[in-house]
């Protein structure tokens, strides 16, 4: 029995030894595939390690280089903008610079015009005389120039300086003309009334005469 035993322990020692045996054989004869995978394993590594610091600073520069294609987009359509006002500043400017010429241009055309009623002028018609008026003219001066070229057609030397302003008066109280006399305004005294008020101022009495003095010493020219 008591052999049996120690068969029993010697049997595992040798089990034991040779299983210690056989993992060291198995290491050593295999030593040079595990080394090989643990390189590959490290190359993998590093290879799967560089690959994802590339991709980070390319996903960073894909996202600048979008970010800069939207500014440039956003500078394209700001200046696009600008481009637009100016293009619509411009058409204003050119509208104000419309209005003014024909602004300029309707005042040139009116300024002969108003050169022309300045000018004092007289027509004669077949029954009347149309005096215009200039500047500082009056009713009373437009009725006084109206006589004056009556009377150089047709001289009256019985007419003295105070029956010409009974006459300019009668004139202007009967021409029919209403309102104020302004430059450019026209009167028309008929030849027949000139012929009218010239009778009746030769039917004054000294006594008018006389009154009508003190005016007719103001007006040089009726002498």
């Amino acid at each position: 029995m008591e052999n049996e035993n120690n068969e029993e322990i010697k049997d595992q020692d040798i089990n034991e030894d040779y299983s210690e045996g056989g993992v060291s054989q198995w290491f050593r004869d295999n030593l040079r595939i595990i080394i090989s995978v643990l390189i590959v394993v490290i190359i993998a590594g590093g290879i799967y390690s560089y690959s994802k610091r590339s991709e980070a600073p390319a996903t960073t520069s894909q996202t600048q280089q979008d970010n800069n294609l939207g500014n440039l987009a956003g500078g394209d359509n700001n200046q696009n903008q600008n481009d637009q006002n100016a293009a619509s500043g411009d058409q204003n400017k050119a509208a104000t610079d419309q209005g003014n010429a024909a602004q300029n241009q309707n005042q040139q055309k009116a300024q002969p015009s108003s050169q022309t009623s300045s000018v004092a002028t007289s027509q004669e018609t077949e029954k009347s005389f149309v005096e215009t008026a200039a500047r500082g003219d009056s009713a009373t001066r437009l009725a006084r120039r109206a006589l004056a070229n009556y009377l150089e057609k047709n001289p009256d030397s019985a007419l003295t300086p105070e029956h010409k302003i009974f006459i300019e008066d009668y004139l202007v109280k009967n021409s029919g003309y209403k309102g104020r006399v302004t430059v450019g305004s026209s009167v028309e005294f008929q030849k027949d009334l000139i012929q009218k008020a010239i009778a009746q101022s030769k039917n004054l009495s000294a006594g008018q005469l006389k009154n009508l003095h003190k005016y007719a010493v103001q007006v040089p020219s009726l002498s």
